[in-house]
């Protein structure tokens, strides 16, 4: 039974790596209770319903967003659950993320930040 709910790493968790995320982070921008064991379970593969899916979905764009400088906001794409999660109706393996310049710009500040405090 467990076999069958376990999907494996997910999208959403290179994605949280991609943009320098932690568990906390979704967990904290989050307007809605989201716990960090519910995080975890969600990059880590653990099918999810549909309604979580969508939770973690909003909390990951608002955690992003919050990263976001004001032009960068404008152009940014927002996620849907079917981008986070390859078991979700709609999911497409071949999803070019056009993000990835703001993704770019988001390390380099974070980059910057990290080695200030070094």
């Amino acid at each position: 039974m467990s076999e069958e709910r376990d999907r494996g790493v997910q999208p959403v968790a290179k994605l949280m790596e991609a943009w320098c995320l932690k568990v906390h982070d979704l967990v904290d921008a989050s307007p809605e209770q989201l716990t960090h064991k519910q995080v975890q379970r969600a990059s880590k593969g653990r099918q999810l319903t549909l309604a979580m899916m969508q939770k973690v979905t909003r909390s990951l764009n608002i955690a992003v967003w919050y990263r976001l400088e004001k032009e960068e906001r404008e152009v940014f794409f927002e996620y849907l659950h079917k981008h986070l999660f390859n078991y979700a109706k709609g999911y497409s393996a071949d999803f070019q993320d056009p993000n990835g310049e703001l993704m770019a710009a988001v390390k380099e500040r974070e980059g910057k930040i990290v080695s200030r405090e070094a």
